[in-house]
C-alpha cells in the first residue's frame, strides 16, 4: 500500500471517528430537547459542555496531525454548536413560559 493510500485511509478513518463522536453528542442534545418538560438541568448542561470541549480538542488534534482538513473539522464543530445553541434557546423559552 502506497503512503498516499495509507494517509487517505487514516484521513477517512479519523473523519469517520469524529463524525461518530459528533453523532453521540447530537443524541445527547436530542434527548434533552425531547425532555424539555423537565426544568433546566445544570448537570446535563455540564455534561454537554464537557463533551463539546473534548470533541473540539479531538478535532483540533486531528487537524494538527493532518488527519482531517481544517474546514471539515470546523464544520463538525459548527454544526454541534448550532444544535447546542438551539437547545439552550429552547430551554430558555421553556423557562419563560413556565415562569
Amino acid at each position: 500500500m502506497a503512503s498516499s493510500d495509507v494517509m487517505l485511509n487514516l484521513n477517512e478513518k479519523a473523519l469517520r471517528l469524529l463524525q461518530d463522536d459528533a453523532g453521540k453528542i447530537e443524541k445527547l442534545i436530542a434527548i434533552q430537547m425531547e425532555n424539555l418538560a423537565t426544568r433546566k438541568c445544570p448537570l446535563y448542561e455540564e455534561v454537554l459542555d464537557t463533551q463539546m470541549y473534548g470533541f473540539s480538542r479531538a478535532v483540533d488534534f486531528a487537524v494538527r496531525a493532518g488527519l482531517v482538513e481544517e474546514t471539515e473539522g470546523k464544520q463538525l464543530i459548527s454544526q454541534l454548536e448550532r444544535n447546542l445553541a438551539l437547545l439552550y434557546e429552547a430551554l430558555a423559552q421553556k423557562a419563560e413560559l413556565d415562569a
